[in-house]
């Protein structure tokens, strides 16, 4: 029986995005992690609009990266995304960084995201139509911005 693949999300690394060492700077990854999910919410929601027509939306409340090897300038890499635990207001998404192509991780993150309602200025109660979206993820997806 084949299983399913996650979420990816390939991009191409910038050469602004680079340190002086020739690799992509460490920081830059947390734009990596903000461009990935928001291709994922888009995948799952149609649109961040739709989240803020209800007025829902998500806000960071936590971001862990670790690294294993570093990217390069012109590298396609590949996000990859998978949910995690979905709490009663917040929840989690883990994301694997590779070079596209190949098997090793470059980098991994998780972030979490607590739901607000805008026009009550605080957290509310993850609906159950976006819990059922969340813990279904996106599999077998793929959305690419790097021309491969």
């Amino acid at each position: 029986m084949p299983t399913s693949t996650p979420f990816r999300f390939r991009f191409r690394v910038r050469y602004g995005e680079c340190d002086a060492q020739g690799v992509v700077f460490n920081a830059r990854y947390g734009d990596y992690v903000d461009i990935a999910v928001n291709e994922y919410i888009r995948t799952l929601f149609g649109d961040y609009q739709n989240l803020l027509d209800q007025d829902l939306d998500i806000q960071v409340v936590s971001l862990n990266q670790n690294w294993q090897a570093p990217a390069r300038f012109d590298e396609v890499l590949e996000a990859r995304i998978a949910p995690g635990r979905i709490g009663n207001t917040s929840f989690s998404l883990a994301l694997s960084f590779f070079r596209y192509g190949e098997p090793d991780p470059l980098s991994d993150a998780t972030i979490t995201y607590v739901m607000i309602r805008p026009s009550e200025g605080g957290k509310t109660p993850i609906p159950q139509r976006i819990r059922a979206l969340l813990e279904a993820g996106a599999p077998d997806k793929v959305i690419s911005h790097a021309g491969e």
